[in-house]
């Protein structure tokens, strides 16, 4: 499961900052979450709580989201993914939540038809913060 994966890596690392920072207690991880990665909330927070509880980690756990911008390099048109997500069918989205650098595949500027876009941001799971 992905979103296991994800949440097992998020709480490994703040283990690994509270060793390093000498902390004796996490009590805040603030999360983003980037759009592109389409990450089921539900599963990701459940696999948050699962893990921290079974490495002793009480910290109050905040997600965010961030909007996906993608930008074409040949038209510099700027546009969100949750737009062109409609246009997706499931598999489509499917595989761009595995693997979103698979994007360029099913994706295109919606001004000039390009696939030669970049990720501006939206992308990824990252710690904005511990407390």
């Amino acid at each position: 499961m992905h979103e296991w994966s994800l949440a097992q890596a998020v709480v490994y690392s703040a283990i690994k900052y509270q060793k390093n920072n000498k902390l004796k207690k996490i009590t805040e991880i603030n999360l983003k979450i980037g759009e592109l990665q389409q990450i089921d909330r539900d599963i990701f927070k459940f696999s948050l709580k699962q893990i921290s509880r079974l490495k002793k980690i009480t910290a109050k756990i905040k997600i965010k989201t961030e909007k996906a911008i993608l930008k074409c390099r040949i038209c510099q048109h700027q546009w969100s993914f949750s737009k062109i997500l409609k246009k997706l069918n499931k598999n489509e989205a499917e595989y761009i939540h595995f693997i979103p650098e698979i994007a360029h595949t099913y994706l295109r500027c919606p001004k000039c038809k390009s696939p030669d876009f970049k990720i501006i941001k939206g992308r990824g799971v990252w710690i904005d913060s511990i407390k």
